[in-house]
């Protein structure tokens, strides 16, 4: 079930609350709205602010805005847990399991990294975000806690200023190393792999892969396109499904930490993509 409404509050709905008059107008109990709020589906525009609703006792103001971004299957949804594996303070270094978001959208927040690492981490701060991995996909992610920060991770980032490293299993017998230039969205793009191991039984390879650039979907639409889909790709390619889910992890990032000036470099281990992803391969002996 989903539902969106957006109301502008009129003169004969002053001082209702916001829970009283979106499960009057949803048909849904106050008890779905307040679930909706604390997931971060129900947003406030007052005057030029728009922000998530959280509060359930807020009381509506003539001229406010109130919308609920209702999906009962996404509010639903769990995922595993992320793990803050560095935390220098104005910025931090997380593991993000498939299934989380790297923010949130209209519809919610509580699957988002962002909202996690606001509310896990101690002491609280805010959250920025830096760059961003697909929802499937698992891996290293950069947070920022302070907007100067950000703003230079995101710099750094724009400036290929921090390297990125990534590993994939896809389909059939890669040549030992390749480069894809294909452009995509009508831009430049640059993926560059290396063949790691191939497993013969199952027919699949796995890979280091590298990216000069970072075009929406880039990696999986590059190796589909050569005839290598990532195993587990539930959009791009053909005899590529899996059960247990997209076999594509950013494991590696290298960059000068912005607030100590030293060269800096987290990379995830063989063992711990074993323990906390659906990853197994095993090459042919």
């Amino acid at each position: 079930m989903q539902i969106t409404l957006d109301r502008q509050i009129e003169q004969s709905h002053d001082g209702i609350k916001a829970t009283d008059l979106l499960a009057q107008e949803s048909g849904l109990s106050r008890q779905r709205i307040k679930d909706a709020m604390s997931k971060g589906a129900v947003w406030l525009k007052r005057g030029r602010s728009r922000k998530r609703l959280r509060k359930a006792t807020e009381v509506l103001r003539k001229g406010d805005h109130v919308q609920l971004y209702y999906d009962a299957d996404l509010l639903a949804r769990s995922a595993d847990a992320p793990k803050c594996l560095h935390d220098a303070g104005g910025y931090s270094v997380w593991f993000k399991p498939a299934g989380v978001l790297a923010q949130g959208n209209d519809f919610g927040d509580h699957l988002s990294l962002l909202r996690i690492a606001e509310l896990s981490l101690e002491p609280k701060r805010a959250t920025f975000p830096v760059h961003r991995l697909d929802r499937e996909t698992a891996g290293l992610m950069l947070i920022a806690h302070k907007a100067g920060v950000a703003a230079k991770l995101s710099s750094m980032f724009q400036e290929r200023q921090i390297g990125k490293r990534y590993r994939a299993q896809v389909l059939g017998q890669l040549a030992e190393s390749g480069t894809i230039d294909t452009r995509l969205d009508g831009k430049p793009a640059l993926t560059r792999y290396r063949a790691i191991a191939y497993d013969q039984t199952r027919n699949v390879s796995l890979a280091e892969i590298e990216i000069d650039t970072g075009r929406t979907h880039q990696i999986r639409r590059h190796l589909a396109a050569i005839g290598h889909p990532v195993i587990g790709d539930p959009r791009y390619g053909e005899g590529n499904k899996n059960e247990e889910g997209l076999q594509l992890f950013a494991t590696a990032l290298a960059f000068t930490c912005p607030i100590r000036r030293q060269a800096v470099s987290f990379e995830l281990s063989e063992a711990f993509l074993r323990e906390n992803c659906r990853y197994t391969f095993v090459s042919a002996s």
